[in-house]
């Protein structure tokens, strides 16, 4: 019997129709200059892209022990021998650009060899979409993934000015690699427009969130967490990367600021130590705060869910500049997922999805606004609950269930020309 669809055949003849895989027999190239599994947004696109039956080759940077390729189903992992270390604009420059060399390379080759249907490319940087050149002379079609831009990144880590060289010079190489691709996917709103008013068309552009995996961080009602006994500890949490512009210094100051009006109150850190972190920890010394914020180190995404249901409220103390105001941190949905209130700043990236009902606003960089917000959720737990409550619809209509979606219709139609709607 031939259908265009498989079918299940259930009791009194009824038929189930199980529509057809919109990416069977795809072959799809991705480069992502960071680790496999361990980088999330690379992870659910390549879990996405599987479970439409497409086959992906991943080319990545090695980390630790892991071998140097790996066959799984559906999924091949490459993964090339230089590490993304912090450092300066040279250092950069030579890790970038012998990743880029090698992944062009090693596309070009097995492209000889069998054609890829699409080469799927994620940023930093920007010109990593080099690797997907050859490939798309041969039919290739090629996504740009810009998880950052990264000018704005340039600017805010070497505090460097709109005009400065090296800002004009990563603007430049922007332009010139997203019109080498095919499609442009974006993580918010705030990216979307960056791009479009300097880089290309907005009918060229395609967000898909950095919503949580739901089978990793499975929804829970703000509802059904119990509220805080008398006595407990009131535990403030920060995860991600422990870097100037995400903050901590501000909420260990916050955290200062309501010592005395609330002394159960606690702030548990999670994230990879880095020189930030040091100072940030030889400043908790200096205000007698070893007691009240603990640094519990790096945790897998499995690890952090647990941890989250055990807080009573998640902290983005982003300082105020120009990458965070675009910013919509996944912390913020991984946090409301589980139930958890949120405090972030008040910032263009994050206001374009929530209101003053559904989070606990600061005024970004501000110690004390920080603080009050701190209080307010440790004075009215009922009231945080259903901030939460309003805060998880949002959060449910940008899902990575209906991110998933978008990210396969952008694909699909890229690839097969189809016409359906997103």
């Amino acid at each position: 019997m031939s259908i265009a669809a498989e079918t299940n055949i259930l009791s009194n003849h009824e038929i189930a129709v199980i529509p057809p895989k919109r990416l069977a027999g795809k072959r799809i190239g991705m480069v992502v200059f960071s680790p496999y599994p361990a980088d999330p947004r690379p992870r659910r696109a390549i879990e996405a892209l599987r479970s439409e039956g497409a086959t992906v080759e991943l080319i990545c940077e090695a980390e630790g022990d892991a071998p140097k390729s790996e066959f799984l189903e559906n999924l091949e992992v490459i993964r090339i021998p230089i590490r993304h270390i912090r450092g300066g604009a040279i250092s950069y420059a030579y890790q970038y650009s012998t990743f880029i060399l090698m992944s062009a390379a090693i596309l070009a080759w097995r492209t000889l060899r069998r054609r890829y249907d699409l080469v799927y490319v994620h940023n930093m940087p920007d010109i990593l979409v080099v690797s997907g050149l050859i490939p798309k002379l041969f039919g290739a079609k090629v996504v740009l993934d810009q998880h950052d831009p990264m000018p704005e990144l340039m600017r805010t880590i070497f505090h460097k000015d709109d005009d400065d060289l090296s800002v004009r010079v990563l603007q430049h190489l922007e332009r010139w690699s997203i019109s080498r691709a095919n499609l442009v996917i974006t993580v918010n709103e705030a990216c979307r427009r960056i791009f479009s008013t300097r880089s290309c068309g907005i009918e060229k552009i395609g967000v898909v969130m950095n919503s949580p995996d739901e089978s990793i961080f499975p929804f829970r009602a703000a509802s059904s967490h119990q509220l805080r006994a008398k006595g407990e500890p009131f535990v403030v949490m920060y995860h991600g990367s422990l870097v100037e512009r995400n903050g901590l210094e501000l909420a260990v100051d916050a955290l200062e600021r309501i010592r005395e009006t609330v002394p159960e109150a606690e702030l548990r850190v999670y994230g990879k130590s880095t020189p930030y972190l040091e100072q940030v920890m030889d400043k908790v010394q200096k205000l007698g705060l070893e007691k009240r914020v603990q640094f519990l180190g790096p945790r897998k995404l499995e690890q952090l869910a647990g941890d989250i249901q055990d807080c009573h409220v998640g902290v983005v103390p982003n300082q105020r500049n120009t990458f965070t105001d675009i910013n919509t941190p996944t912390r913020i949905f991984e946090y409301l997922a589980l139930g958890i209130p949120v405090i972030a700043p008040r910032t263009p990236g994050i206001q374009d999805y929530f209101n003053e009902d559904s989070l606990y606003f600061f005024e970004a960089g501000d110690a004390d606004d920080l603080a009050n917000q701190m209080l307010l959720v440790y004075q009215n737990p009922v009231r945080a609950v259903q901030t939460a409550d309003r805060g998880q619809q949002i959060y449910e209509a940008h899902s990575w269930k209906s991110e998933r979606r978008t990210l396969v219709d952008l694909v699909s139609n890229l690839i097969n020309g189809d016409p359906d709607k997103r």
